[in-house]
């Protein structure tokens, strides 16, 4: 596969690609397992779960509260148990447990009911390992933060703690004082001194940056690391202010911190139309010291959190792959970090082969988009692979790997399409086709759960209409 060195990565060649839509073809059509895919790794369903009958259902921003795929972490595992949360139908925050591999889910309503029909409005969870504490962040879109901690211990020792509300302190607006302001997409992120960092915007979409919090045992501001300044022009427009839209903060095994993002402009009058969205580029940065300083992907230093450098669209050798405002890039798609430590990232937008200006992002990427799947190697080269299933969705897709760097890519409606590391990750084929889940767009994945048992649990909710409730699950998969 060709790629160039520059940090920017060239369009592999598609000759195995029309081969893999073949095959997506038939594997859709023969059920839910793809075993003609020699070589492709296996995916079996192991089991299925119900949270609640009637979980709070209305569509908002094209996707659901419950389901918004940037949540971090909607679902995930800690010391044998799983946890997850949602708004029930009566608007109430929830959290629940389960002990793995197969207990029953166990429901704590907390005191708080969702104040809007935003679907930015999710509500995260976060795990401190040093004081074993469950923080849940929830219903925030560019306002003050709904914040809650459990007890010391809870997850750590969770066998020997029953699973009630008291567990829980009082529904707060700051980080037990500290002050955030008015933020959006709280994520919060376990670092690998064993802190919890909480990572979320400032300002509003195309007018924002990004900054984060942490907590040893107590929290603290750590500060801003991204800057809306700074000069977009296309279309014979100029747009003066962006905000950094991350695919993840993720932690690799050697303590470095991936960030791979795109930028969405301010004034859309840089767009060919209207209709589109001004998102545009794949960027990525990384840390070395738990967000303090940031380099780009040749290690060149181009920020220092809570100082005037900061990653910005004038920072050096920051785009990994060029895209235009005008094809519908997505933002807040997905990353992982490979056990090498190499950052992969899904995006997705509509190729130019099937128009060069997108007048309606959401129509035309349910009728062209593709995913993509971008990656670095060890010697810092970028490479880029479509994967040659279409999304016929407006909405993000998740990136996970198993144990041998074999990589699952979580389309919408809970589609599984998966590469072998053998092949270099070329192989896409569908794994599992999702028949039958009667998902709604975007679901969640428990990417913790993955290295404990090897199975990956995907969080979805039940198309519905209207506002009227739909049963929230949880599908159990098990890889390779």
């Amino acid at each position: 596969m060709a790629t160039s060195r520059g940090g920017r990565a060239r369009r592999t060649g598609l000759g195995g690609v029309a081969i893999a839509a073949l095959l997506f073809g038939l594997a859709w059509q023969v059920g839910t397992v793809n075993a003609a895919v020699e070589g492709v790794p296996a995916v079996e369903k192991a089991a299925e779960t119900q949270l609640d009958a009637t979980a709070l259902y209305f569509v908002s921003y094209d996707g659901l509260v419950n389901n918004e795929s940037f949540q971090s972490s909607g679902i995930l595992t800690h010391a044998g148990y799983q946890y997850a949360t949602w708004y029930t139908s009566t608007r109430y925050a929830v959290v629940a447990r389960r002990q793995l591999p197969s207990g029953a889910w166990q429901t704590i309503q907390l005191p708080h009911q969702l104040s809007t029909n935003d679907s930015h409005n999710v509500i995260s969870l976060g795990i401190s390992p040093g004081d074993g504490r469950l923080h849940v962040a929830m219903d925030t879109h560019n306002s003050a933060v709904y914040y809650v901690k459990s007890e010391a211990g809870l997850v750590s020792n969770p066998a020997s703690r029953s699973w009630v509300a008291s567990r829980f302190g009082a529904v707060q607006r700051t980080l037990d004082g500290v002050d955030l302001g008015s933020i959006t997409y709280p994520q919060f992120v376990t670092t690998p001194k064993n802190t919890l960092q909480l990572h979320y915007r400032t300002g509003s979409s195309g007018n924002g940056t990004m900054e984060f919090a942490e907590y040893g045992t107590a929290w603290s501001k750590v500060g801003r690391w991204q800057s809306a300044t700074g000069s977009y022009s296309l279309n014979g427009a100029t747009s003066p202010t962006r905000n950094l839209y991350p695919h993840g903060m993720t932690y690799g095994a050697n303590g470095r911190l991936h960030a791979t993002f795109t930028w969405r402009e301010g004034a859309t009058a840089v767009l060919c139309n209207s209709g589109g969205l001004a998102n545009h580029d794949t960027g990525y940065v990384y840390s070395d010291d738990q967000g303090r300083t940031w380099r780009n992907t040749t290690g060149a230093l181009v920020a220092t959190t809570g100082t005037a450098t900061q990653v910005s669209l004038g920072s050096p050798g920051l785009v990994v792959d060029a895209l235009s405002v005008d094809h519908g890039l997505m933002n807040q798609e997905s990353q992982a970090i490979d056990s090498t430590n190499q950052p992969h990232a899904i995006i997705s937008y509509v190729p130019g082969r099937f128009t060069q200006c997108v007048t309606s992002y959401a129509a035309d990427r349910t009728r062209y988009a593709r995913p993509f799947h971008v990656w670095r190697d060890s010697a810092g080269a970028w490479h880029k692979m479509e994967i040659p299933v279409a999304l016929n969705a407006t909405g993000r897709s998740q990136l996970v790997f198993d144990a041998a760097d074999n990589a699952y890519v979580v389309l919408p409606f809970g589609r599984v399409v998966a590469a072998s590391k053998a092949s270099g990750w070329t192989d896409w084929a569908v794994a599992f086709d999702g028949a039958g889940l009667n998902a709604f767009g975007e679901v969640l994945v428990d990417r913790s759960r993955i290295s404990s048992d090897g199975i990956l649990s995907i969080m979805y909710q039940r198309a519905s209409s209207g506002t009227t409730s739909s049963p929230l699950r949880v599908l159990d998969l098990r890889l390779g």
